[in-house]
């Protein structure tokens, strides 16, 4: 691990043992994270983002229905090889999570003050006053009006915006060093998921947080990210720049997810484009790459053959792709 990175993850592979077979949801992913950087992950629904978030933070373990191979290390710590225990004490100041869904992730019979002074009280030894006054705090920073007030509330009595505030509001309690955020704005009207991801954006800079986002939603981590890895089938198909995904793809999958973007400038009742077929199932994937059966330019080699990441463009070589034929990388040169 480099002295400037924060988190490293080395062939990481989660795999599901299920009675119709071995799930492989994160497949050899390997990637590293700065001190204050964020890194963008997007996908179709499936494609193992949210496995690899609760991976990387060991919230899943080893069992009898599920293998983890490969390496995570976290500032200095190797996440898996530690007992449960010491991997419990980096949730909160090392590494927080917020899920997807806001109501699921707060119990329902707990005011919102409990959920808030008991993680508070557990890692950072704060007495009850001390910790309701960080608390109200917290509130008051992720922009939750009458936060006094709140702590006294149930989750059900506020809206799906203010209850994703208090999720984010508990993971960032205890100063953590990378937070991922997994889908942050779902079921969240378009103008409070702005709301929630410039919130995230500012208290990253105001604390020199590192973030992963999770998300299917290329326009939200479009402006909100240094780094992009785009995952297919469990793998990592690309990765650089969150400007040159956006601008210059390279694997063809990455193509197809901004192609289906709808742009303003189409002309009224274009056909919206999609990706034909669907992803593979993980139980018998297809040999080679796995986006062959639904790639437009997919050739013998890439249905016998599993493409590694490279960088194909000399001018960008952090600019990985895993394509065995990336005819666009030239195009591109030449432009």
């Amino acid at each position: 691990m480099t002295a400037a990175s924060l988190l490293e993850v080395t062939d990481l592979r989660t795999t599901f043992h299920t009675p119709r077979g071995d799930v492989t949801a994160v497949d050899g992913v390997s990637l590293t994270l700065r001190a204050g950087e964020t890194l963008g992950v997007v996908g179709e629904s499936g494609s193992g983002k949210s496995v690899l978030g609760r991976s990387l933070m060991g919230l899943i373990g080893q069992g009898p229905t599920t293998t983890i191979s490969g390496r995570v290390t976290l500032a200095g710590h190797d996440v898996h090889a530690l007992p449960a225990r010491e991997r419990r004490r980096l949730w909160g100041p090392t590494v927080a999570m917020v899920f997807q869904d806001p109501m699921t992730s707060l119990n329902p019979v707990k005011k919102i003050g409990t959920h808030l002074v008991e993680a508070l009280r557990l890692h950072l030894r704060l007495d009850r006053k001390a910790a309701r006054e960080r608390s109200v705090d917290l509130l008051r920073q992720v922009g939750i009006p009458e936060p006094a007030r709140r702590l006294d509330q149930y989750p059900h009595e506020l809206s799906g915006g203010m209850r994703q505030r208090v999720v984010i509001a508990m993971a960032l309690a205890c100063d953590p060093k990378l937070l991922i955020a997994d889908e942050p704005t779902t079921a969240l009207d378009v103008t409070v998921q702005k709301q929630i991801l410039d919130l995230l954006a500012r208290l990253a800079r105001e604390r020199q947080m590192a973030i992963i986002l999770v998300s299917h939603d290329l326009g939200a981590v479009a402006g909100r990210t240094d780094r992009v890895a785009v995952m297919y089938a469990g793998r990592v198909v690309e990765t650089s720049r969150t400007l040159e995904v956006f601008t210059r793809p390279i694997h063809p999958y990455s193509e197809a997810l901004l192609a289906s973007i709808p742009r303003l400038d189409a002309a009224p009742h274009t056909r919206l484009r999609t990706i034909e077929g669907r992803p593979p199932d993980l139980v018998s994937p297809p040999p080679g790459c796995r986006f062959a059966p639904r790639c437009t330019r997919a050739e013998d080699v890439c249905r016998t053959e599993a493409p590694r990441l490279r960088g194909p463009r000399p001018a960008a070589p952090r600019h990985t792709a895993a394509c065995h034929l990336p005819p666009a990388a030239t195009a591109h040169e030449e432009d």
